[in-house]
């Protein structure tokens, strides 16, 4: 099984659902995409996130215990520097299960997330 490093934050993003990536959602996008095997839409992140998170924790048990309650926009950078401390920078990260991600269709998940497909917009690009 092939394993990718991630920054402590990627990992704590997905584990705290606080964004604290220094990559933002950049670090977010590609933690979740390499751990599903998916080419993840914006609307389909929290269920990935969802879908990784126990496998995360399983990964790296000892961040079960980190709080990050208190993480906001003005202290965010400080708290993450102190968990990099505690735990290190990276970690090397393995996919989830085969059959442990559901793979959808975006746009027809679009139209559950929203509501019905009468909410979903498609606009085809040449």
């Amino acid at each position: 099984m092939k394993t990718k490093k991630f920054h402590l934050g990627d990992v704590l993003s997905i584990t705290t659902s606080r964004l604290v990536s220094p990559r933002h959602m950049d670090g977010v996008y590609d933690i979740l995409n390499f751990m599903t095997g998916d080419d993840l839409f914006t609307h389909q992140l929290p269920r990935a996130s969802d879908e990784c998170k126990p496998h995360l924790l399983e990964q790296f048990p000892q961040l079960v215990a980190v709080d990050a309650s208190g993480v906001n926009g003005k202290n965010h950078v400080q708290w993450l520097a102190k968990q990099v401390a505690k735990y290190g920078e990276e970690f090397e990260v393995k996919p989830i299960p085969k059959g442990t991600h559901q793979f959808k269709n975006p746009i027809a998940e679009a139209a559950e997330v929203m509501g019905g497909p009468e909410k979903v917009i498609v606009v085809q690009t040449d």
